[in-house]
This record gives structure tokens, C-alpha cells and sequence, in this order.
């Protein structure tokens, strides 16, 4: 069963189209008598005193012009919403890539029209797929999508990223990310991240339940929304965060939201400045708005997710690739399941990140991830076991990619992407590691 919606905000956008000028908020005042109400946004739109804020109009904390939890699509959402409206690139005004988003965006945020307006929503089942790995091609290749291929406009609008993706249900009612393939594509990505996402759990980092099938020819990787979860009338929210990672629906559930905010939320930076922000300002973060028993094993996890990208080469570990979810029994933001691990060959010795990785930028090394441990309040020799946890795993990734199923030609063709430890680390640390 669908989520019964209830009205959490009331949002106003002030436009000088395409551009937007600001927002501002106000929290319902029915939705804050509720005991279980949480924060939309951590950082601008924290509940505190609900009297206080019961009827005032607030505003973004930090220098941007909207709150960074509200859902809005990204690169490729946009697209899809453009070739829809028959509009030129980013040629809308932000309050219709809001609307036109659809009803199953990520986290526990729909935004409406009003609140009698009914959610956009159209059939998802996994017998789509064909449709829709026809029209993204239609959508890439610039031509138009005819009316029997059309669920991709609500499919494929509501996800972040800029590769091809759409929601869709699996055999028995689970939300599922789907990721395409892409014309422009070097090497099967849908293939290379299904396998290099079972490689991170065999490093010990928490990643969603995932398959690979064959749709139309080609692959598409099956992703479970770890921000949606089932429970029966009766059901007790279980503890911890099994249900972010695993399990389906059962006949008779009903689905549940779970709220979600992305590290940007949390750093409170401009997409564009996310470059001069590093993992440990994020951990920072982290102890800031997590509470604390969360925050400890969520930092530890952050720095090895960040050993882990050094050693593929995934430099797409932006601020909006680190995501947090409202952990309702412990009632605090959690890091979320591990996303978007992607690696990206590269001939290069010297190799960079996108977030900074230590006292020496982004360089991606073993050596500059060191340097900040106070970030992560790890010792050395911690730190040095969730190295080796990560190496154990990535050194056989050949063997791992075969036992995965993955082609040998694609295998080959991302070699160079996966890192040997002694090229990323100096002799002298090379001693104290396996």
C-alpha cells in the first residue's frame, strides 16, 4: 500500500525566470502536534521549540538560495522534464522541475501544487523496463518519446545524478533504482557498478540489496530504495538500519518514507563549491547533526568509503553522493547505505578525488588520507585495519568480478582503475600495512 500523504511544509519561491531568487518555509502546524515529526532539514529547518516556530516563515541558514532538502531532480531528472516540456537546457523556472518530479523522489518530500493535488505517479513495475531503456535512448539521441513510452517522464524524473535511472518495482512491490546504460557509455557501467558495489561489502561498507538482469540486450543494475521500507498494521519499526539495506514488501504492507538529506544539506555549501569541501569536513558534520552514537560508526564507515574510492578510482564522491537518513527509533540522522560507486579507468599515476582527502587536497592517496585522522577521531593503527579490510577485498577484484559474472572484456576494460596498495602508498607506511 502507498504512503498516506500529510502536509509538512508550505514552500514559496520567488522566481526571476529561469532563475531562483530565494524560498522561504513554513512548517505546518498540524504536522508539528505530530509525535512522530522530524526535521525536513537539519541545518535550516530544525523543529526545536515547535512553538516557536509554529507560524514563522524561515529561511535557508546558509548562503543558498533554496533548502537543500527539498527533492529537487538533478542533471538527468532535468533532462527528462525538458524533453517533456519541450524546453531548452535548464530553460525552466526551478518551481516546475519541482512540480514536474514526480511522486516517488527520494526521501520522505513530495513537493505539490496544493495540498488537494493528486501525487504523479504512473505504473512501475519492472515489466517497463523495455520502454523505458527504449526511450532514454529516444531522449539521448534528441528525438521525440511517443505517448506509449511516456511513463519515463515520472519513471525517470524524480532521481539525482546525470546517468540514466528511473524508478520501478520489482516481482514483489520493492522500490528499485534502475540504472541504464548510456549511448556515450566506454565500457558496461551498469555491470561494473553492480560488481564493484558487491566488492565494497566485501570490504565491510554497508551497501543496498542489488541485481543485475539482462533487459532489451544489454544490462540494467536494480538498486532497493533504502529509503522506503514495509511494515504490517501492528509492526514495531525495528531497531538499527536493516531495513535500509535489505528485505522486500509483503502482502499487505504499507510503504513507509524515510527521510533523507544529502551531505550538501548537511556542509550547506553551493553544488558549485563542493569542490573545496573534504571528507572531513563532512565528518564534522556528521558529529554535529548525527547523534552521537550514529555519528562514531557512521565517521569510521565515511573514511573507509573514502579508502575504498581512492583504491577504484570513483572520483564522483561529491557532497550530493554521501546521503543521510532519519533513523526514527533512535531519532537522528544516520549515513546512508553507500551509492553511485563508479570506477573510472585512468592512465594517470597521480589521481584525485573530488572531496579533499587530506592535508594535501584531493590527491588520492593512502599516505594524504592519514593526515586528517583527528577528522575522524581514529587512532593509527584503526585506521591502518580499515585499510586493510579494503585492500583484502579490491586486491582480488579480478577474481571477484568473475565470480560476479562480469564479461572479461569488461573487466579489462576498467582495469586500470582498481589500484595496486603500493601505488598508493610511500614505502615507509607500506610497512606498517598488509
Amino acid at each position: 500500500m502507498p504512503p498516506t500523504a500529510q502536509t509538512r511544509l508550505r514552500l514559496a519561491l520567488t522566481e526571476d525566470v529561469p532563475d531562483l531568487v530565494s524560498s522561504n518555509f513554513e512548517y505546518d502546524r498540524t504536522y508539528l502536534t505530530r509525535s512522530t515529526a522530524s526535521d525536513v532539514d537539519p541545518v535550516s529547518l530544525r523543529l526545536g521549540n515547535r512553538k516557536d516556530i509554529a507560524g514563522k516563515v524561515q529561511r535557508p541558514a546558509n548562503p543558498l538560495p533554496y533548502f537543500g532538502a527539498i527533492p529537487t531532480p538533478d542533471a538527468w531528472g532535468r533532462r527528462i522534464i525538458e524533453a517533456k516540456l519541450g524546453a531548452p537546457l535548464n530553460g525552466l523556472p526551478e518551481s516546475q522541475y519541482l512540480l514536474h518530479a514526480g511522486s516517488v523522489r527520494v526521501g520522505a518530500l513530495d513537493v505539490r501544487s496544493d495540498a488537494s493535488a493528486p501525487p504523479l505517479v504512473a505504473k512501475d513495475s519492472w515489466d517497463t523496463l523495455p520502454d523505458l531503456v527504449e526511450a532514454v535512448d529516444l531522449i539521448e539521441r534528441g528525438q521525440p518519446v511517443p505517448p506509449g513510452l511516456g511513463n519515463i517522464y515520472v519513471q525517470g524524473a524524480s532521481l539525482g545524478g546525470a546517468r540514466p535511472k528511473a524508478s520501478v518495482r520489482d516481482e514483489h512491490g520493492t522500490l528499485h533504482v534502475a540504472k541504464l546504460s548510456s549511448r556515450s557509455d566506454r565500457f558496461d557501467v551498469p555491470a561494473v557498478e553492480y560488481a564493484t558495489l558487491r566488492l565494497a561489502a566485501k570490504a565491510g561498507l554497508r551497501v543496498p540489496s542489488i541485481r543485475l538482469i539482462d533487459v532489451c540486450g544489454g544490462h540494467v543494475l536494480l538498486s532497493r530504495r533504502f529509503d522506503r521500507f514495509g511494515s504490517l498494521p501492528g509492526d514495531r519499526t525495528p531497531r538499527g538500519d536493516i531495513r535500509f539495506v535489505q528485505g522486500h514488501a509483503t502482502e499487505g504492507a504499507r510503504e513507509h518514507r524515510i527521510p533523507f538529506v544529502s551531505a550538501l544539506t548537511l556542509v550547506g555549501c553551493d553544488e558549485m563549491d563542493s569542490r573545496s569541501m573534504s571528507y572531513a569536513d563532512v565528518a564534522a558534520c556528521m558529529r554535529k547533526y548525527c547523534r552521537r552514537l550514529l555519528a562514531y560508526d557512521g565517521v569510521a564507515e565515511l573514511f573507509k568509503r573514502m579508502i575504498f574510492n581512492i583504491f577504484v578510482s570513483n572520483n564522483d564522491d561529491h557532497l550530493r553522493n554521501i546521503g543521510f537518513l532519519w533513523d526514527a527509533e533512535l531519532q537522528g540522522w544516520r549515513l546512508s547505505p553507500v551509492y553511485d560507486v563508479l570506477p573510472q579507468p585512468s592512465l594517470a599515476s597521480e589521481r584525485f578525488q573530488h572531496l579533499g582527502v587530506g592535508k594535501s587536497g584531493r590527491l588520492a592517496t593512502l599516505d594524504n588520507a592519514l593526515t586528517r585522522l583527528d577528522a575522524f577521531q581514529l587512532s593509527m593503527s584503526l585506521a591502518c585495519d580499515l585499510i586493510a579490510d579494503v585492500w583484502e577485498a579490491v586486491r582480488q577484484w579480478r577474481d571477484a568480478f568473475d565470480g560476479f559474472g562480469i564479461d572479461l572484456r569488461e573487466s579489462q576494460k576498467v582495469a586500470s582503475a582498481y589500484r595496486h596498495i603500493d601505488d598508493i602508498a610511500s614505502q615507509e607506511l607500506r610497512r606498517r600495512l598488509p
